[in-house]
């Protein structure tokens, strides 16, 4: 009988024990996923103002979520020189390299990310058509691994700023690259917006920056104003692009804000700055534990009208005074 109380005893204490060693140990575990540092991959297709100011948009948001470069998160930032076969290898390394994260910054790169993994968390900012782009199922339920925020531009808010800055329009060029899926369907939804207005979509279209000088001498007395969209490739070459139309007294209109600090003449467009924030939020939901299938696609509804005051006068344009009451103007 003594025997048995003394078994029964020490497997009393030996259970104590094990449970105490257990909840020892929650605390350690704990602490450890609080102090994980995140390792995340940023593709970006090219440099230019607005992709610049969307990735620190990003940062900045992550910092204000919690993740700060250089305490609990690694960033490895890498551009593709505006190639897409450089953009896969950047997002295949970054799939290999096993990142909790890669942000894919404008539409090839996003293109090259969702082909890279269908496993590591993928999040895009600057792209026009998510959907069109494959990237996800729809805009509400992404479904899959991939989710972030659109540029789509409010395209029929600019071509009428076109028809305010520039009465006499009939014939508006839109250059973009051919190649690049996103301004594609751009062009396709400048054509129905431009019928809705009366104007007449001339494409001028390349494969690489080299052929912007010469795809402009050739659309230059066919076209009584030009249209950048958000192409990479144009975007990147803006002041290429706006010096040869000021030289020749063509407006251009940007889709966004960069361009026309670039040399064109106005944008009804979106911050890109803000477009980044947005989707730095979003990434850090991920980081946090949501799953990026069930966050919808970000979209920015606020615009602003931006007037590069230079060249209008250049070009001998005058503001009206109900554009000039709302605008930001640069120089």
């Amino acid at each position: 009988m003594v025997k048995k109380l003394i078994s029964i005893f020490c497997a009393s204490i030996l259970l104590s024990t094990s449970l105490l060693a257990g909840c020892s140990k929650a605390p350690d575990e704990s602490a450890n996923s609080e102090n994980k540092t995140y390792s995340i991959g940023i593709s970006q297709i090219v440099e230019h103002p607005a992709l610049d100011d969307a990735r620190k948009g990003i940062i900045d948001a992550l910092k204000e979520e919690g993740f700060v470069e250089g305490e609990n998160l690694e960033i490895d930032f890498q551009n593709a020189q505006g190639e897409m076969a450089n953009a896969q290898t950047i997002a295949d390394g970054f799939a290999a390299a096993k990142k909790d994260m890669i942000v894919a910054i404008a539409t090839p790169s996003a293109q090259a990310a969702f082909n890279a993994t269908k496993d590591i968390p993928v999040v895009f900012t600057a792209v026009t058509d998510p959907v069109s782009a494959g990237l996800v199922a729809s805009l509400d339920k992404p479904g899959g691994n991939v989710t972030g925020s659109s540029d789509a531009a409010p395209m029929e808010k600019q071509f009428e700023l076109i028809k305010a800055l520039v009465p006499d329009v009939k014939k508006l060029g839109v250059i973009y690259n051919t190649s690049e899926a996103n301004s594609v369907v751009q062009v396709d939804q400048a054509k129905a917006v431009a019928a809705k207005l009366g104007l007449e979509i001339v494409e001028v279209g390349i494969t690489s920056v080299n052929d912007i000088d010469q795809a402009l001498n050739s659309a230059i007395g066919n076209i009584d104003a030009l249209y950048v969209p958000t192409d990479n490739t144009v975007v990147s070459s803006i002041p290429l692009v706006a010096n040869k139309c000021i030289e020749n007294k063509i407006p251009v209109i940007s889709a966004e804000d960069g361009a026309v600090k670039g040399g064109a003449l106005a944008t009804e467009g979106i911050n890109y700055y803000n477009l980044g924030l947005q989707t730095g939020k979003i990434a850090a939901q991920i980081l946090k534990g949501e799953k990026p299938a069930e966050i919808p696609v970000g979209l920015l509804e606020d615009t602003t009208l931006v007037i590069n005051e230079t060249t209008a006068a250049k070009l001998g344009i005058t503001i009206p005074e109900d554009l000039k009451a709302r605008a930001e103007f640069v120089k």
